[in-house]
């Protein structure tokens, strides 16, 4: 089903549950509406009533000549009737002719409870409303403002009390119940047609608004798995869907840096291993097309071994850069003071230009999480390089600083420095910028590679800064490390 349907069910349905709720609630509010007034209106005509009675010593007394009945209710074509009994159930007068007004039966009287309205059907079928109140000689009986009257006359004409009477009252239900089914037939009508407009018109505002998601789909079916320069078409309507076709050219363009790099780093590999290979089947070769003497076997072997150790570093680095794209384990970082480990290991370096190397580092210790031996691989990775472009008797300074949560190993030297377009390539594999390639120098393009990967797996990052023919300074930033109260023995 597609996304479009179901947002269309789900819109549609909630639409219609409001819309039926909606007409319930209504539909109960009016007739309670309805209910409520025909109550006060009941209530209006027994009080009528009541003014007509009237209790005596002798009773209770029924006196309409002596008082004018006006109940404001249209007691035409029986819609409204009341009707007066004794206690004993007996008509004394009503609205209309016969012993029983509609629906005033015989078992009303004893069944409905004084002062409350009831719902009941007559004879015929027709629904009432009824209210009835019951007068007694004692006053109100049941605390409870009831009324009732009959009227019994003497010879001479005047009216005679009685013990209780009965006064009821009813007003017919049939034009409400016209009303309400009418306003029921007009809620059904209004609630179907709000519904159907929604399906009409909401189905294809979604189609509409989903169409870009369809556009990016057929698009992105239509990408073959090599062809990284296409990309999804950008629908310009500024929401989520906008922002996700950004973000998946935008994913697209790193997928397609990341194959360039890889093939540059398979082309640049494959030159780097082959140019020693060949040197090295040049000399064997050279070796064996002739005897040769004692010495110059032992020349060919000394090249043979120049170049199978310059070739075991390409691999050692190609390697490790591997790994450390492949590992998702990443190595044992211990806690480590840098200040006393640089004042202990760059004694250790074993490369060119001892003399040159400089410590600047303070007093205050500065801890980090490294691993001694890859952290130690960094190190002699930025000595390296720094030797490699500068001339000699330049200083090389080593420094360590501590910059707010993060710390600052750097190696500075005083050479010939890279342009501004290159800095942002030095630590690709094999890269290596002109000013290198001019000096013909035996650098492999690895060293910063591998520094850079080992400071991402400390959770770290590589930053340079040069400037032609002045310098440049290469930086490990890692992580500051706050040491517990009972820190490691710091290293000599």
């Amino acid at each position: 089903m597609r996304l479009s349907t179901r947002l269309s069910f789900f819109f549609l349905g909630t639409l219609g549950l409001i819309l039926v709720v909606f007409s319930v609630a209504l539909h109960a509010v009016v007739s309670e509406y309805f209910r409520r007034q025909v109550d006060e209106r009941l209530e209006s005509a027994l009080n009528t009533l009541v003014a007509a009675a009237e209790v005596t010593e002798r009773g209770v007394e029924w006196e309409p000549k002596e008082r004018r009945l006006s109940f404001g209710l249209r007691a035409v074509d029986g819609q409204f009737v009341w009707v007066v009994s004794d206690g004993d159930g007996s008509r004394i007068d009503g609205s209309t002719p016969g012993e029983h007004a509609p629906p005033f039966g015989d078992s009303i009287w004893n069944r409905a409870a004084a002062g409350r309205s009831w719902r009941i059907t007559d004879r015929y079928g027709q629904p009432w409303r009824i209210m009835i109140k019951r007068l007694e000689r004692s006053g109100i009986g049941d605390g409870t403002a009831t009324a009732s009257a009959s009227l019994a006359q003497t010879g001479s004409g005047e009216p005679v009390g009685h013990d209780a009477l009965i006064l009821g009252a009813g007003i017919s239900l049939r034009g409400i119940h016209e009303s309400l089914r009418n306003l029921a037939v007009l809620l059904v009508i209004l609630s179907g047609s709000t519904w159907t407009v929604a399906l009409l018109i909401g189905g294809r505002i979604c189609r509409r608004a989903l169409r870009p998601v369809s556009e990016m789909a057929i698009a992105a079916h239509a990408i073959a798995g090599h062809e990284f320069d296409e990309r999804l078409p950008v629908p310009a309507t500024g929401d989520e869907l906008e922002e996700l076709a950004l973000a998946f050219n935008g994913l697209l363009g790193r997928q397609h840096e990341s194959h360039q790099r890889q093939r540059r780093f398979t082309g640049d590999a494959s030159h780097q291993l082959r140019t020693p290979l060949t040197a090295l089947q040049g000399q064997v070769d050279l070796a064996l097309r002739q005897p040769r003497s004692v010495e110059e076997y032992r020349r060919v072997l000394e090249v043979v071994q120049e170049r199978t150790r310059h070739l075991w570093r390409i691999i050692e680095a190609l390697l490790f850069l591997a790994r450390a794209d492949a590992e998702s384990q990443r190595p044992q970082l211990e806690p480590i003071e840098l200040t006393g480990w640089l004042r202990g290991q760059v004694p250790l370096w074993s490369g060119p230009r001892t003399e040159d190397l400089h410590l600047d580092v303070g007093s205050d210790p500065i801890w980090i999480r490294a691993h001694r031996a890859l952290l130690a691989e960094i190190l002699d990775n930025l000595i390296d390089n720094a030797c490699k472009y500068s001339e000699p008797s330049t200083p090389i300074l080593i420094r360590s600083t501590h910059e707010g949560r993060d710390v600052r190993l750097s190696v500075e030297d005083r050479g010939i420095g890279i342009d501004h377009a290159s800095i942002g390539s030095v630590k690709d594999p094999f890269f290596r910028t002109p000013q290198a390639r001019s000096r013909n120098s035996k650098g492999l393009g690895l060293g910063l590679s591998v520094a850079s990967r080992i400071a991402e797996i400390f959770e770290g990052r590589l930053e340079v800064l040069s400037h032609p023919d002045l310098g440049s300074s290469f930086s490990i930033i890692l992580p500051a490390w706050v040491a517990p109260t009972s820190t490691p023995e710091r290293p000599n």
